[in-house]
């Protein structure tokens, strides 16, 4: 089924997330991407029962040993082939191998290189090696993550491998149109610390501007009430009723109208002001509810709320399968998986989601079809490790 970005071919050299989660996402959305990983596979393969499924699925595998003097020339023949090249190596990597953007466009003019990486491809720590955690650390998310008395906590889940991902994407969808308009392509420079640093751009500004720190308020953002985890029988709850017509409905669900004029509460800086009185009114009110009670009291009153789920909870949820963000499909190697589905849904190209490939299981395809090699050169390659 036909995507958007039908008839564009995406060169993958990326590793771990972020590189990869970009292609996948690019994939999505129609384009057909080759991934290209060193003889016997790519080393995320062995990372967890799901890990290189998730971010892999619905690409094409090639292997190719770019620590080969032909190895690199085969890549080189290659990108005349296609639209983009990504790729996650520490700056300077690319042209140690000969593969540096000058080289590159000087083989295809209109080829839009993304470079994904710790630190950038310029600045004081571009030479660093970094993942997810080290951009939460650096960029100050982990630091104003937590409670007040308690350590730096990082979120368990790579936000910032995702979100780089993100804007690797979009960058690639600008310089494609871009390059629609002009021919020619350009390179692309997204790095994960710049990422971490768009999760805080509120918290630094208000930094610079006013001299003090801002301060980790564990769930309860800008100190606001009543947004904020709470306490039922069986579980938790986040509500967040901050804007003053949500105050009133959230007062009127749970028939306390008598609050909704009280000094106290009867605007958003005197709710933030007096949050731990709030957060107590929150409290007395759920503590003898159970968690489905107050969602079913709090969602009539259309007032924002929702269980705080464990992931067997998530895992189990309807709306996630009645909007396939997870979706089954048949992993050759272990049989049945689940992989990511389709987060943007098109009304006129759809998109699918491709099957999980086996190590170089369409080097025939690229190699032959695309190149025009033989099956012979192939096995000399083989032979020699090259593929």
């Amino acid at each position: 089924m036909a995507g958007c970005l039908d008839g564009i071919k995406v060169l993958d050299l990326g590793r771990y997330q972020a590189g990869p989660r970009c292609a996948m996402v690019l994939g999505d959305l129609g384009a057909e991407v080759i991934k290209v990983e060193a003889p016997g596979g790519d080393e995320s393969r062995s990372l967890g029962s799901v890990y290189w499924s998730v971010y892999n699925r619905g690409k094409k595998s090639i292997t190719l040993n770019l620590r080969s003097e032909q190895g690199i020339a085969i890549l080189k023949s290659l990108v005349p082939k296609v639209d983009m090249l990504l790729q996650n190596f520490r700056p300077g990597v690319m042209e140690k191998m000969g593969l540096g953007y000058d080289t590159l466009k000087r083989l295809n003019r209109g080829l839009i290189l993304i470079n994904v990486s710790g630190f950038g491809q310029e600045g004081p720590y571009r030479a660093r090696p970094a993942y997810d955690p080290i951009g939460q650390a650096m960029s100050g998310l982990m630091g104003f993550t937590g409670f007040p008395d308690g350590p730096p906590i990082m979120t368990n889940s790579p936000i910032i491998d995702r979100i780089t991902a993100l804007h690797a994407t979009i960058g690639a969808l600008g310089a494609l149109h871009r390059r629609d308009m002009t021919g020619e392509g350009q390179a692309l420079d997204v790095c994960l610390l710049d990422t971490g640093y768009t999760l805080m751009e509120i918290p630094i500004a208000q930094y610079l501007l006013s001299g003090k720190e801002p301060q980790r308020r564990g769930n309860a953002p800008g100190g606001l009430a009543p947004c904020n985890t709470y306490q039922a029988t069986d579980g938790w709850v986040y509500i967040l009723a901050v804007p003053q017509h949500m105050w009133g409905r959230f007062c009127r669900g749970i028939g306390r109208e008598d609050l909704i004029d009280d000094e106290r509460f009867s605007s958003i800086p005197s709710r933030a002001s007096h949050a731990d009185e709030v957060n107590a009114l929150v409290e007395g009110w759920i503590k003898d509810k159970t968690v489905a009670e107050v969602v079913r009291i709090l969602e009539q009153a259309e007032v924002p709320v929702g269980p705080v789920h464990s992931i067997p909870q998530a895992a189990q949820d309807p709306h996630l399968w009645e909007r396939k963000m997870l979706v089954e499909i048949e992993d050759q190697e272990k049989g049945k998986t689940y992989v990511p589905g389709l987060t943007v849904k098109f009304s006129d190209t759809p998109g699918e989601i491709g099957p999980i490939p086996q190590p170089g299981e369409h080097n025939s395809q690229v190699y032959c079809e695309w190149l025009g090699y033989a099956e012979a050169d192939m096995t000399r390659w083989r032979e020699a490790g090259v593929i």
